[in-house]
Protein backbone atom coordinates (compact mmCIF):
# COMPACT_ATOMS: atom_id res chain seq x y z
CA UNK A 1 0.00 0.00 0.00
CA UNK A 2 1.02 3.43 -1.03
CA UNK A 3 0.26 6.52 0.97
CA UNK A 4 1.14 10.62 0.05
CA UNK A 5 1.33 12.73 2.81
CA UNK A 6 1.89 16.73 2.32
CA UNK A 7 2.48 19.31 4.88
CA UNK A 8 3.88 22.82 5.05
CA UNK A 9 0.52 24.77 3.88
CA UNK A 10 -0.42 27.82 6.08
CA UNK A 11 -1.80 31.64 6.18
CA UNK A 12 0.55 33.79 4.69
CA UNK A 13 0.02 37.46 2.60
CA UNK A 14 -0.09 38.22 -0.56
CA UNK A 15 3.88 38.33 -1.90
CA UNK A 16 5.04 35.99 0.66
CA UNK A 17 6.66 32.65 0.61
CA UNK A 18 5.70 29.11 1.36
CA UNK A 19 7.30 25.28 0.80
CA UNK A 20 5.03 22.32 0.39
CA UNK A 21 6.45 19.21 1.25
CA UNK A 22 5.41 15.80 -0.45
CA UNK A 23 6.27 12.32 0.81
CA UNK A 24 5.12 9.04 0.13
CA UNK A 25 5.54 5.88 2.17
CA UNK A 26 5.45 2.40 1.56
CA UNK A 27 7.98 -0.20 0.08
CA UNK A 28 8.72 1.89 -3.13
CA UNK A 29 10.44 0.65 -5.83
CA UNK A 30 10.01 3.81 -8.43
CA UNK A 31 7.67 6.73 -8.78
CA UNK A 32 7.40 7.86 -12.02
CA UNK A 33 5.89 11.48 -13.00
CA UNK A 34 5.05 13.60 -9.63
CA UNK A 35 2.87 16.39 -9.50
CA UNK A 36 0.99 19.08 -7.40
CA UNK A 37 -2.35 20.12 -8.17
CA UNK A 38 -4.75 22.78 -6.28
CA UNK A 39 -8.40 23.44 -5.84
CA UNK A 40 -9.98 26.76 -5.16
CA UNK A 41 -13.01 27.32 -3.37
CA UNK A 42 -15.91 26.27 -5.07
CA UNK A 43 -13.42 25.81 -8.70
CA UNK A 44 -12.64 22.44 -10.20
CA UNK A 45 -8.92 20.92 -9.42
CA UNK A 46 -6.47 22.36 -11.58
CA UNK A 47 -2.58 20.86 -12.36
CA UNK A 48 -0.03 23.46 -10.76
CA UNK A 49 3.46 21.91 -11.85
CA UNK A 50 4.70 18.31 -12.31
CA UNK A 51 8.11 16.83 -12.47
CA UNK A 52 9.42 13.33 -14.28
CA UNK A 53 11.77 10.89 -12.62
CA UNK A 54 14.10 12.47 -14.72
CA UNK A 55 13.87 15.81 -13.30
CA UNK A 56 12.19 17.83 -16.17
CA UNK A 57 9.65 20.25 -14.89
CA UNK A 58 6.22 21.59 -16.49
CA UNK A 59 4.07 24.40 -14.82
CA UNK A 60 0.70 26.32 -14.99
CA UNK A 61 0.85 29.52 -17.09
CA UNK A 62 -0.39 31.08 -13.54
CA UNK A 63 2.63 30.49 -11.37
CA UNK A 64 5.84 29.97 -13.98
CA UNK A 65 8.43 31.86 -12.86
CA UNK A 66 6.69 32.24 -9.38
CA UNK A 67 6.68 28.38 -8.44
CA UNK A 68 9.80 26.03 -8.59
CA UNK A 69 9.11 22.12 -8.28
CA UNK A 70 11.72 19.93 -7.31
CA UNK A 71 12.00 16.17 -6.29
CA UNK A 72 13.74 13.67 -4.22
CA UNK A 73 13.88 10.21 -5.63
CA UNK A 74 15.92 8.57 -3.05
CA UNK A 75 13.37 10.02 -0.58
CA UNK A 76 10.27 9.74 -2.76
CA UNK A 77 9.46 13.16 -1.57
CA UNK A 78 8.16 15.79 -3.75
CA UNK A 79 8.63 19.49 -3.42
CA UNK A 80 6.82 22.82 -4.26
CA UNK A 81 8.20 26.46 -3.68
CA UNK A 82 5.81 29.29 -4.05
CA UNK A 83 7.02 32.53 -4.05
CA UNK A 84 5.20 36.23 -4.52
CA UNK A 85 2.35 34.52 -3.32
CA UNK A 86 -1.00 36.09 -4.79
CA UNK A 87 -4.74 35.61 -3.33
CA UNK A 88 -5.72 33.81 -6.24
CA UNK A 89 -3.14 31.05 -5.11
CA UNK A 90 -5.21 30.22 -2.47
CA UNK A 91 -6.48 26.25 -2.09
CA UNK A 92 -6.15 23.07 -0.89
CA UNK A 93 -3.05 21.55 -2.61
CA UNK A 94 -2.61 18.12 -3.40
CA UNK A 95 0.18 16.07 -4.89
CA UNK A 96 -0.09 13.47 -7.24
CA UNK A 97 2.33 9.99 -7.99
CA UNK A 98 2.03 8.26 -11.46
CA UNK A 99 2.87 4.56 -11.70
CA UNK A 100 4.05 3.80 -8.26
CA UNK A 101 5.72 0.43 -8.18
CA UNK A 102 5.70 -0.91 -4.47
CA UNK A 103 6.59 -4.47 -3.24
CA UNK A 104 3.93 -6.01 -0.63
CA UNK A 105 3.42 -9.79 -0.85
CA UNK A 106 3.85 -9.39 -4.48
CA UNK A 107 5.27 -6.63 -6.68
CA UNK A 108 2.09 -3.90 -7.63
CA UNK A 109 1.70 -0.77 -9.57
CA UNK A 110 -0.32 1.68 -8.60
CA UNK A 111 -1.70 4.24 -11.62
CA UNK A 112 -2.54 7.18 -9.24
CA UNK A 113 -1.87 7.51 -5.83
CA UNK A 114 -3.06 11.10 -4.33
CA UNK A 115 -2.67 12.66 -1.06
CA UNK A 116 -5.35 14.61 0.65
CA UNK A 117 -3.34 17.98 0.36
CA UNK A 118 -2.91 20.96 2.63
CA UNK A 119 -4.71 24.30 2.69
CA UNK A 120 -2.93 27.39 1.44
CA UNK A 121 -4.43 30.83 2.22
CA UNK A 122 -3.12 34.16 0.94
CA UNK A 123 -4.46 36.88 2.18
CA UNK A 124 -4.75 40.20 0.63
Amino acid sequence: QVQLVESGGGLVQSGGSLRLSCVASGTIISIDDMGWYRQAPGKLREPVARITSGGNTHYADSVEGRFTISRDNAKNSVFLQMNSLEPGDTGVYSCKAEDVVVVTSTVSKYLEVWGRGTLVTVSS
